[in-house]
């Protein structure tokens, strides 16, 4: 048992990575940059810079010796508008096939957009990167490029001009703009490890989901996710045994009875519950339950008045698709001679169905369960939306309105781990329900 439950967990540290790996790509990369998320429409360049310093969007994605800057406007000749973002001095039809064309003594110029920065008294070096074929001229000096050519500016000049000498003609694809980074692997990708997990030389030296801070609010997300697990978990841990325990005993009667009355009716309201919507199932509980007969509040949190109307309905949603699964399993199981031998020997009906028969389905039981445990943690985000409830379903929700990606982030990997745990947990409680079932290690 240890052995398998160590190498699981080891495959374990495997998944996580891929998730991160993953969710940094579609995060990072796919989401565009955090830092126009957060400044919004028209932001200057400083501002940006300073915001992709905060955030660390400035840095590169997984390694590198440079890092992104905006003390000029970046410029790619891929297509004819970028022509309009900066100074350019040539003739009309310079730019064709992906590329500016510049001869005798045609330049670009480039403003500076803000004052270059200092550390320690010194101004921080700016490199521009040039890519094209061709010889330039750049702040003055003469290089020569047959693709990429990186140049160092010990001061920025309030114009920068990239010209092509006289009785010269080149191509320029490509314009970029940097800083030395500090750390070959400080990247965006290393801050992403280091919000799962994090040393310090002071008690207790080892941090957990270090996330940051939110986007917009500046709030502490680890902060947030705990002020959100107590909600959720009062909302669903209801739900969950409500679903299972209504679920496991309809379907037991619907087996007892198979083919009779109750059995049909059963199976009738099951269908009709699973048929209809949850969000028509919320708002018509809402307008019946709390509107026309007043019993509950419809919005709010603070006071256990505020869970029952929610867990009643979750209860509801749940129950139809649970009471269908439970019973297909147990109709699996009813005509097993095990079933048949403890009738004979005169054992009660009830300890017939609710131990021997639920004892031997437990294997499918524990499989749903272990796809329902995760959202204990995530909760509901229609029932947390639609009554208030401050759970990390209803976090989820704002974070995904005001596009904060790095709430969304967090909230990711924490269901991340959580399916990997209850994934393990399941497979113990396989071997704990069925003692055929052994975890060792194959030879």
């Amino acid at each position: 048992m240890l052995q398998y439950t160590a190498k699981r967990l080891l495959y374990s540290l495997f998944i996580i990575f891929g998730v991160l790996v993953i969710t940094f790509v579609l995060f990072r990369v796919a989401a565009g940059d955090p830092a126009s998320t957060v400044l919004g429409k028209n932001p200057s360049a400083e501002e940006l810079e300073n915001m992709r310093e905060l955030l660390g969007s400035h840095k590169p994605l997984f390694w590198g010796s440079r890092q992104h800057t905006e003390i000029y406007a970046q410029a790619d000749f891929s297509s004819f508008r970028h022509l309009t973002s900066l100074s350019v001095i040539c003739k009309k039809d310079a730019y064709r096939d992906g590329g500016l064309y510049l001869a005798d003594g045609e330049r670009c110029i480039f403003e500076r957009l803000f004052e270059q920065k200092k550390e320690q008294g010194k101004f921080v070096p700016v490199y521009v990167t040039i890519y094209g074929k061709g010889v330039f001229t750049v702040d003055g000096k003469e290089v020569f490029t047959d693709g990429k050519k990186e140049i160092e500016l010990s001061i920025a000049p309030e114009n920068l001009v990239i010209a092509v000498p006289e009785g010269k003609r080149s191509r320029l694809q490509k314009v970029v703009f940097t800083r030395k980074a500090r750390v070959f692997l400080d990247s965006q990708f290393a801050a992403s490890i280091t919000e799962l997990i994090s040393f310090s030389s002071r008690f207790p030296f080892v941090s957990f989901f270090n996330f940051g801070k939110t986007l917009h609010t500046r709030e502490e997300i680890r902060t947030k996710l705990w002020k959100g697990i107590f909600p959720s978990l009062s909302l669903m841990i209801p739900v969950f045994l409500g679903e299972l325990l209504f679920g496991i005993v309809f379907a037991m009667i619907s087996c007892i009875y198979r083919g009779g009355l109750p059995d049909r009716i059963l199976m009738i309201l099951s269908v009709a519950g699973m048929s209809i919507s949850y969000l028509v199932l919320i708002i018509a509980g809402q307008w019946f339950f709390a509107y026309t007969l007043n019993l509950f509040p419809v919005w709010g949190w603070g006071r256990m008045e505020y869970i029952f109307l929610p867990v009643l309905l979750g209860i509801i949603n749940g129950t139809g698709g649970g009471v269908r699964f439970y019973r297909t399993v147990f109709l699996n199981e009813i005509h097993k001679e095990y079933l048949r031998t403890a009738a004979a020997k005169g054992v009660a009906p009830f300890f017939i169905y609710f131990k021997h028969l639920l004892k031997n389905a437990l294997i499918p039981i524990i499989t749903r369960c272990s796809t329902l445990l995760p959202f204990l943690f995530t909760g509901s985000l229609l029932l947390e939306t639609f009554f208030g409830i401050p759970g990390l379903g209803y976090e989820g929700v704002n974070a995904l309105n005001d596009g904060d990606l790095q709430m969304l982030k967090g909230l990711v990997i924490l269901s991340a781990f959580l399916f990997v745990f209850i994934n393990l947990l399941t497979d113990l409680l396989y071997a704990w329900a069925d003692p055929r079932i052994r975890l060792e290690k194959k030879s």
